[in-house]
């Protein structure tokens, strides 16, 4: 079993991609209020609302339970709707040596393809793949295309 791997995630939304970039970008902060059900806070800890190198506070839910986590914005693209946030701290940490998660939304005709992708370490084999993460940002972009569409 390895302990590096990379999980992929590709979702078809009726969302605008601008908005959807947007709103995980520049307002994460909006997600408490989108997603309840998912995320629970979003806090700037450290620069600028979307800028590379800012750090956010998160407090979400992953199958039911709660998970705090510092987040640093790693790599963000305008042009390709993309951003990629690296876990610093929190309970996850306990099980991964290093963890990021990259989405990307892109025009699907009028559709937006949103893609998630997920690399991880593992500190040990015993250590599950962070599926639980997958479905979560399957469920996270599905409430944002409900609340895109109201």
């Amino acid at each position: 079993m390895a302990l590096v791997g990379k999980r992929v995630a590709q979702i078809d939304t009726k969302c605008n991609r601008d908005a959807f970039h947007r709103l995980l970008r520049y307002n994460p902060y909006d997600l408490c209020n989108v997603a309840p059900a998912h995320i629970q806070g979003c806090e700037l800890h450290e620069g600028e609302w979307g800028a590379v190198g800012s750090i956010l506070k998160w407090n979400w839910l992953v199958d039911g339970q709660p998970q705090h986590t510092k987040e640093l914005i790693e790599f963000a693209d305008e042009n390709n709707k993309s951003i990629t946030f690296r876990v610093l701290e929190g309970e996850i940490m306990q099980i991964y040596k290093r963890i990021a998660a990259n989405v990307r939304a892109d025009q699907n005709g009028e559709n937006c393809l949103v893609t998630w992708t997920v690399e991880y370490e593992k500190i040990n084999e015993d250590v599950p793949d962070p599926d639980s993460i997958i479905d979560f940002a399957y469920n996270l972009t599905k409430d944002i295309e409900t609340h895109h569409l109201k």
